[in-house]
């Protein structure tokens, strides 16, 4: 599993990136991935991260 830190969340859409250094870009994750209580910029997370059409999207979120 990857690791990182939410770089951007919206609160209003549910979705945000994550800043990891184990892919090249910011990962997209979207709240229906999540679960739970919203997340916080700066938050560490551990995710799995699988290619999508529009880049790589975090999968099995889990926060630290």
């Amino acid at each position: 599993m990857a690791e990182g830190t939410v770089d951007f969340f919206n609160d209003t859409g549910g979705y945000g990136f994550i800043e990891s250094d184990d892919a090249d870009e910011d990962v997209f994750f979207h709240m229906d991935d999540v679960g739970g209580p919203d997340l916080e910029e700066g938050q560490d997370l551990e995710f799995d991260i699988e290619e999508a059409e529009k880049g790589p999207r975090a999968t099995n979120v889990t926060r630290l």
